[in-house]
């Protein structure tokens, strides 16, 4: 499947094993599917709010996907269900990209001031808004675990990894986006 810089960048920087993925936001489900391709948890869903995209997207994972462990949910992310999947001592992670920063932070705040006790990490990939995306979650307690730069079809786009147990906080502008990650055409 042929994915942009920005998707496989994301899909790299999940290094670890999760019980449960949820890839929100999601459309056709690709970097999604790269994670179950990886075997990179337990459990990944797939999340989108429009009817007709998930339903393809189910049928497409039924068919390339039967043996794997995937879910669909047409759900508003605000509202996803990460405490009925909690593993004491294993974080979930949830990943939203490609929507503006002002939703993408709404979404954020939301998840985390309704599911206080759920042990969940963010990879988080805004389209604009980016430094008022680090204030806010500096504003949240959030930590920064890893953060990147990429180029994608003439655009750059931050990606941040935060946590609540993460120590390192949130500066307005990256520390760590090096000049390293960032590929000209």
């Amino acid at each position: 499947m042929k994915v942009s810089r920005r998707l496989h960048q994301l899909s790299e920087m999940v290094r670890d094993h999760y019980s449960h993925i949820w890839d929100c936001c999601c459309d056709h489900g690709l970097l999604g599917q790269l994670l179950l391709d990886r075997g990179q948890a337990d459990c990944v869903h797939f999340v989108d709010v429009v009817p007709a995209l998930m339903t393809q997207l189910e049928a497409h994972l039924q068919q390339t996907y039967s043996g794997k462990r995937w879910q669909v949910h047409c759900l508003d992310v605000a509202r996803l269900p990460l405490s009925n999947y909690t593993q004491a001592g294993k974080p979930q992670l949830v990943i939203i990209a490609g929507v503006g920063g002002d939703l993408l932070m709404d979404l954020v705040t939301a998840i985390c001031q309704s599911q206080p006790n759920v042990s969940v990490e963010f990879l988080l990939c805004p389209v604009y808004h980016t430094y008022k995306v680090r204030r806010a979650l500096a504003d949240l307690s959030l930590g920064l675990i890893s953060e990147t730069l990429v180029e994608d079809k003439q655009r750059f786009y931050e990606i941040l990894h935060v946590s609540a147990a993460a120590c390192e906080p949130v500066t307005p502008v990256g520390n760590r986006c090096g000049t390293s990650q960032i590929r000209f055409t």
